[in-house]
């Protein structure tokens, strides 16, 4: 029996009950839910759309980051009813949302499936332990007759586990913080 124990504490996903007390932490795990009846889940938890930015420069990877540029973009209008029709491409997505990720856990996302189903995908990176900060995506949308994304909507699920060990050390990557003023 200790054995299951064990396992249930560390490497599950958190549930609703458990993802409900930590967004009553402070800081909470998240913070500047539209509305918590809609965007919390059994499993996981509705990230939303604040904005929207399209790729206007090339990026550069490396090894040691020492070369690494972040690919500029450019900031998208939602219209006076809050829409914006995107065409077929890649495009940065900012969510409302800020993120605390405690150290003793990870997190993951995967886009909801209207957002499959509407021929378009979204992918993340991972969600460190220790990170804070406003997140960001990066949406594909391969419908050739584009998409119609209304401000606030919710395009993505976030995912939490437990770390087996939680980490000493939090994330201090040159993302921390980010988009938070």
């Amino acid at each position: 029996m200790a054995r299951r124990e064990r396992f249930e504490q560390s490497g599950t996903v958190l549930g609703r009950k458990d993802l409900l007390k930590r967004l009553r932490t402070n800081p909470p795990l998240i913070d500047g839910l539209i509305d918590e009846k809609k965007q919390i889940g059994t499993n996981g938890i509705d990230l939303t759309v604040k904005k929207i930015e399209k790729f206007v420069s090339e990026g550069a990877l490396d090894l040691t980051n020492n070369k690494r540029v972040v690919s500029k973009t450019q900031k998208l209008v939602f219209d006076n009813e809050g829409w914006i029709h995107v065409i077929k491409g890649a495009y940065k997505i900012v969510f409302n949302e800020v993120i605390s990720m405690p150290c003793d856990l990870v997190a993951f996302a995967r886009p909801r499936s209207s957002l499959l189903r509407s021929g378009a995908s979204l992918e993340t990176a991972i969600w460190d332990a220790g990170y804070r900060g406003r997140s960001e995506a990066l949406l594909n949308v391969h419908n050739p007759f584009g998409l119609k994304i209304k401000r606030n909507a919710r395009i993505t699920q976030i995912i939490f586990l437990r770390l087996s060990n939680p980490n000493n050390k939090a994330y201090n990557g040159i993302f921390q913080g980010e988009n938070l003023s």
